[in-house]
């Protein structure tokens, strides 16, 4: 296990553990809930509306900073812990941010939505791990994209479509069910979803050509399209006061098809950990 510091290199599998470990908007009302529960009306008078407080307040903003445990790299069976920022923002209605990038709803009726999504896949460097000595490095990208979903209570069901811009020149989809539940001051959430990708995205992280296998001393190796995992996730959040929340998160991605099957892979069960404190204005 290696430890890294300032400043951080997010590797993809860190940006979509991300965001379980602070509550999306699909939790907004449970923690509005949660506020009043905690404080009495007073409070908010005196001490959150009025100038930068009051506007991020209105934003509902969240900051904080955490740390992950997770595999050096998607296949790998050696872990690393590294700090995390963690950032949770909603500007109106339409538009959200979180650790993972942002989405716009274009569209909302009724709890089903469909919007665009924007963000970056930050690649991979062969110097994150001893046994990608040889491979090159995959450059960092732009990644846009849209979601469809749709709530109804405490479940939700969605489906998103996203294209890399450099990098990779990958494209990705995934599709899942989501959940929520706020018992007094916790709230619980859990999230079960499948990846599919698309052949430029599965030969650049798991493929193998003849100049890579000479370079790496690995067979070469073909990658094609298809589903490459599954992952299961969940978070609780303590609401320690109205603005202070601690979150714990876990979960586990298990590796599929060509991906699961690539000499690049040394274990295709790939679990992560996290926790944080966050802030919220």
């Amino acid at each position: 296990m290696t430890l890294r510091k300032w400043p951080i290199r997010a590797s993809i599998a860190a940006l979509a553990a991300a965001s379980a470990l602070i509550p999306t908007e699909s939790l907004a009302a449970d923690l509005d809930a949660a506020d009043a529960a905690i404080a009495p009306p007073e409070q908010f008078d005196t001490v959150r509306y009025g100038g930068i407080r009051g506007k991020l307040h209105d934003w509902k903003v969240t900051i904080g900073l955490g740390a992950i445990y997770l595999p050096e790299y998607e296949g790998s069976d050696e872990f690393k812990v590294q700090p995390f920022p963690l950032i949770s923002a909603q500007f109106g209605e339409r538009v959200h941010l979180d650790t993972g990038g942002f989405t716009v709803d274009l569209f909302e009726t009724n709890g089903f939505r469909i919007g665009v999504t924007g963000g970056v896949d930050m690649g991979r460097k062969e110097d994150d791990s001893d046994y990608l000595r040889g491979l090159g490095d995959i450059d960092m990208g732009g990644v846009v994209g849209g979601i469809v979903s749709y709530e109804i209570g405490p479940f939700g069901v969605y489906a998103k479509l996203d294209k890399t811009i450099g990098g990779s020149e990958g494209l990705t989809g995934a599709f899942g069910a989501k959940a929520s539940h706020r018992y007094e001051r916790f709230i619980f959430s859990a999230d079960v979803s499948g990846t599919w990708a698309d052949d430029k995205h599965m030969e650049s992280y798991f493929g193998v050509t003849s100049i890579q296998s000479a370079q790496s001393g690995l067979g070469e190796y073909e990658a094609k399209a298809g589903i490459k995992r599954v992952d299961l996730k969940g978070s609780i959040t303590y609401m320690m006061t109205e603005t202070w929340s601690v979150t714990g998160a876990g979960g586990a991605g298990f590796l599929l098809g060509d991906a699961k099957d690539s000499p690049i892979v040394k274990d295709d069960i790939q679990p992560f950990a996290m926790l944080g404190v966050g802030y919220r204005f």
